[in-house]
């Protein structure tokens, strides 16, 4: 019984670790790009977008992390470093401009 938790944990893992990855991806393209002056409005589209794919990578992984199933193989661990990156881009997003 304790092999088949582990395959499950590592079945469930893989995509938190994957949506985790791409938050930060994105948290740190928001943080790095900087605009030339107030006049950059591409710039700050793009951090805005960078924002929402990172927000909502993480809102996939809580969302992943909420099924029953996956709560009770993975604790709190596997979804808080996606949550955090969540809520970095969040205030990214509302100090940009």
């Amino acid at each position: 019984m304790d092999d088949d938790r582990r395959l499950l944990a590592t079945v469930f893992a893989v995509p938190l670790i994957l949506l985790s990855l791409v938050a930060a991806f994105f948290c740190w393209t928001a943080l790095t790009i900087r605009p030339s002056g107030v006049w950059d409005d591409d710039a700050y589209a793009g951090i805005v977008l960078a924002c929402v794919m990172s927000a909502g990578a993480a809102a996939v992984a809580a969302a992943v992390w909420l099924v029953p199933v996956v709560r009770r193989v993975l604790g709190w661990g596997w979804v808080v470093p996606a949550l955090v990156l969540g809520v970095v881009a969040g205030v990214r997003w509302a100090t940009v401009g």
